[in-house]
């Protein structure tokens, strides 16, 4: 691989946006960036993915997830607007918490998996996968006639995670941040670097965001995580999919789009039907509870040599019958087996049911398991 990113043939001009800690991502030795929700997001350092996912595992990284673009929501009835937003109550989310939350359409389509910080009692921030929530956000407040300002903020997080996170983090903010429980928050400041630190992550391990709040010091930040993170072997790195996999994480736009919806993909218990507040799907999502799904996304394991991720869905088969799709999959180092997801119909969705995919090397034998693969309890995240 390349020991930097040729620019010119990711991007012409200045369209695809580039984050706050870009430079940075070079000079640490970036070697490859994908786009995502309009800018550039690293995918890279190491040229061999799986050194990455062993600093994440054994000891802490950092990775730049600017591309988290935030959806803010402030004005007289911002509760009430982003209630209607989710399915998931937010009377239940207290001012200095997060929610895990999914965002759905009339029809219970899933538009979004977002990180729901709530700041103040109508102030909102929803760290958004790669779809364009902003403009879906504005066109719903639009037609609500509700009172409400929905921006975009100066808000671009770094994910720091791995089990030597927590010395890291309190190397660098003290105390109070690392004892923040799972997925709350504190607004705080590295010296006068104005920040959000929450206690949450895309990767299964323990970990931390730190929301910079300044787009101008981004390289001041990184600087600063850098320099406190060389006595833990902290390493810049890009996404673990392995570690995701694992961890049973999913990713929009591959696992789950907007022609799926919660109950299919294991996000039914974000639904919840029984409150008062209306939101958008709600009867969509009821019907679709009561009759039953068709089709659910699965884990499996993939027989064969170790198979690098997968670059497209790979057709399942069940014997000559085209019934399902591989959406992700990896070889785990930790397991020494291949393991991905399949959205395939229920009547395949059984624990120990034998399927084949047509993966890059030939058709090869898969078997529908449980997931997550690893942690089920998801006891590391929330150490």
């Amino acid at each position: 691989m390349p020991a930097s990113a040729d620019l010119m043939t990711i991007q012409r001009g200045a369209r695809v946006r580039r984050s706050p800690f870009f430079d940075a991502t070079l000079h640490a030795g970036c070697w490859g960036y994908t786009v995502y929700n309009h800018m550039l997001l690293p995918i890279g350092y190491d040229d061999d993915l799986n050194e990455e996912y062993r600093s994440l595992v054994n000891d802490v990284t950092v990775w730049d997830v600017s591309v988290e673009r935030q959806v803010e929501i402030t004005g007289p009835d911002a509760f009430a607007f982003t209630n209607l937003l989710t399915p998931r109550d937010l009377t239940q989310c207290k001012v200095g918490q997060g929610k895990y939350v999914v965002i759905t359409s009339e029809d219970g389509g899933i538009v979004n998996d977002p990180v729901l910080l709530r700041l103040g009692e109508n102030h909102f921030w929803i760290a958004v996968a790669d779809s364009d929530v902003l403009l879906w956000a504005k066109g719903v407040a639009y037609g609500s006639g509700m009172k409400v300002e929905i921006n975009e903020p100066d808000v671009s997080p770094l994910q720091i995670q791995g089990p030597k996170s927590k010395p890291l983090m309190q190397r660098l903010f003290g105390d109070e941040v690392v004892e923040l429980q799972y997925y709350h928050f504190v607004e705080t400041a590295l010296d006068d670097i104005p920040v959000v630190v929450t206690r949450t992550g895309w990767s299964g391990e323990v970990g931390f965001e730190i929301y910079l709040r300044d787009g101008s010091r981004g390289d001041e930040l990184w600087q600063r995580v850098m320099q406190a993170g060389k006595p833990y072997r902290i390493a810049a790195t890009g996404p673990s999919d392995i570690r995701r996999i694992e961890a049973g994480i999913l990713n929009y736009g591959i696992d789950m789009t907007l022609a799926h919806n919660p109950f299919e993909v294991g996000l039914g218990w974000l639904v919840q039907l029984e409150q008062d507040a209306d939101f958008i799907g709600k009867e969509a999502l009821r019907r679709i509870k009561e009759r039953g799904v068709t089709r659910k996304l699965v884990g499996v394991e993939i027989e064969g040599e170790p198979l690098d991720l997968n670059m497209t869905r790979w057709p399942v088969h069940a014997g000559a019958a085209r019934v399902g799709e591989i959406t992700s999959a990896v070889y785990s180092p930790r397991l020494e087996k291949n393991i991905g997801y399949a959205m395939v119909p229920v009547e395949h969705a059984e624990p120990g049911t034998r399927l084949t995919a047509a993966a890059p090397v030939g058709e090869v034998p898969i078997t529908v398991v449980p997931k997550p693969f690893v942690d089920p309890k998801k006891d590391l995240p929330k150490s």
